[in-house]
């Protein structure tokens, strides 16, 4: 009785430990994807603002120059926050502790929602193209987001799960 109740329990604990690694590695994946975002982002307005006023998202689109006039610092302030949102980002994919992978979640969720909404708000401005790529980028950010935070509920580290 003793061996079936181990077995048991050992079994138990070996897809306890597979659905963990699979929850790091959902949760993983869709932060190096925001990584990817707020890198982009961060880099083309931080740094070269005007560049990314005139011609973001490239490809012959502009979704920026639409708003109003050019400000170089509103510019360089979203795209070094973006970059800092996404060195956070890293922090998070690297320890993968829960805390941080929740705070990181609902920080992007923070920038992201607001940002969705806005541009939503705004299609009837834009040509289909652009609705549709507005649409994409950013719900494909709210929709990373929600995974890592939902991915990211229940511990995710080693240590805490006990598979060490």
């Amino acid at each position: 009785m003793t061996s079936a109740r181990t077995d048991a329990t050992s079994t138990a604990a070996t897809a306890g430990d597979e659905a963990s690694s699979t929850r790091r590695t959902v949760v993983r994946v869709a932060l190096v994807a925001l990584v990817v975002f707020a890198a982009m982002l961060g880099v083309w307005a931080g740094l070269f603002p005007r560049a990314f006023y005139d011609s973001f998202p490239g490809f012959g689109r502009q979704w920026v120059a639409g708003d109003g006039p050019f400000n170089e610092h509103l510019i360089r302030d979203v795209g070094y926050l973006s970059l800092a949102l996404g060195v956070v980002t890293v922090a998070a994919a690297i320890w993968l502790t829960t805390p941080i992978v929740q705070a990181t979640a609902i920080a992007w969720l923070v920038f992201s929602v607001p940002h969705l909404a806005y541009h939503v708000a705004h299609f009837h401005e834009m040509a289909t193209v652009d609705v549709v790529g507005n649409a994409v980028s950013l719900g494909g950010a709210v929709v990373l987001a929600l995974v890592v935070l939902v991915a990211g509920w229940r511990p995710l580290d080693r240590s805490v799960s006990g598979s060490r």
